[in-house]
């Protein structure tokens, strides 16, 4: 799988970034990974308004 899972810190970018309002596009060329991955993230996790790194981290490791 290339680039492998995301981290906490990237979770915790994408968090930030949604919070700043940036697209995923934007999110996704700030941690040099596909917009798709992104966009994947946040939808599995509680969505755009919704989205918690933590929480999002937790479930991951739940998987």
């Amino acid at each position: 799988m290339p680039g492998g899972r995301l981290t906490q810190a990237e979770r915790q970018q994408i968090a930030v970034g949604l919070a700043d309002g940036l697209a995923y596009a934007e999110i996704a060329r700030r941690l040099h990974r596909p917009t798709s991955t992104i966009t994947r993230e946040v939808t599995r996790n509680g969505g755009p308004t919704g989205y918690r790194a933590d929480l999002a981290h937790r479930a991951t490791q739940q998987r």
